[in-house]
C-alpha cells in the first residue's frame, strides 16, 4: 500500500460528491425563498440542503444492499468536506474550523433524527413542526404555508428517492421534486 494509499479514493467517493450535488442544487430552487419564505441566509441554505441530504441518505439507508450504507456515508462525508471548504472560503480561521464543522455536524444529526419519526409515521403535521422549528427557528407555526407546503414536499421527495433504483443512485445520480411556485 504505502505512498500509493495515500492517493487512493474512498469507495463511492465521487458519487457520494455527485448525489451531494444533486441535493444541493435541488435545495436552492429559488421557491424556497420566495413562495415558501425560507430565510436566504448561511443558516436557511443550510437547513434546506440539510433536509435534502438527510432525504437522501434516509434513501440510502433503508436499501437491502450494501451500497446504499457505503453510498450515504459518502453522501455525508461530501456534505462536511464541502462545509469545511466554505467555511475557509469565507475566511474562517482553521482553529475554529473544525469546532464549527463538528456544530454544523450535530445539528444537521438531530435535525435528520427529528424528521425521521414523522417520514416514518407518514405524519405531516409532526414533520411540519419540526420544520417550523429547525427552518423557520420557531418564527413560523407550523401551520403556516411555507412550513406545511415544506412537509408536504418532504414527503415527495422522500418517495421520489424511494422509487430510484439503487443502481442510478449509484451512478451518481438522484433526482428531487422541485417546489410549487405557488402552493395555493
Amino acid at each position: 500500500m504505502g505512498l500509493f494509499g495515500l492517493f487512493r479514493r474512498k469507495p463511492h467517493e465521487r458519487q457520494g460528491f455527485e448525489l451531494y450535488g444533486a441535493a444541493v442544487r435541488a435545495a436552492r430552487h429559488p421557491a424556497f425563498f420566495t413562495t415558501l419564505g425560507v430565510a436566504d441566509t448561511l443558516d436557511g441554505r443550510f437547513d434546506l440542503i440539510g433536509l435534502h441530504v438527510a432525504l437522501l441518505i434516509r434513501r440510502l439507508h433503508r436499501d437491502a444492499d450494501p451500497r446504499g450504507a457505503a453510498l450515504a456515508q459518502a453522501v455525508f462525508d461530501a456534505m462536511f468536506a464541502d462545509m469545511d471548504f466554505n467555511l475557509r472560503e469565507m475566511g474562517v480561521g482553521d482553529m475554529s474550523i473544525a469546532k464549527r464543522v463538528k456544530n454544523m455536524w450535530e445539528a444537521f444529526h438531530g435535525r435528520a433524527q427529528a424528521y425521521e419519526a414523522p417520514l416514518a409515521a407518514g405524519d405531516a403535521a409532526a414533520l411540519a413542526l419540526a420544520l417550523a422549528r429547525n427552518v423557520w427557528r420557531g418564527g413560523q407555526e407550523a401551520t403556516a404555508p411555507g412550513p406545511v407546503a415544506l412537509a408536504a414536499l418532504a414527503f415527495r421527495i422522500d418517495a421520489a428517492l424511494a422509487a430510484q433504483t439503487l443502481d442510478d443512485l449509484a451512478r451518481g445520480t438522484a433526482r428531487f421534486p422541485a417546489p410549487e411556485e405557488d402552493p395555493a
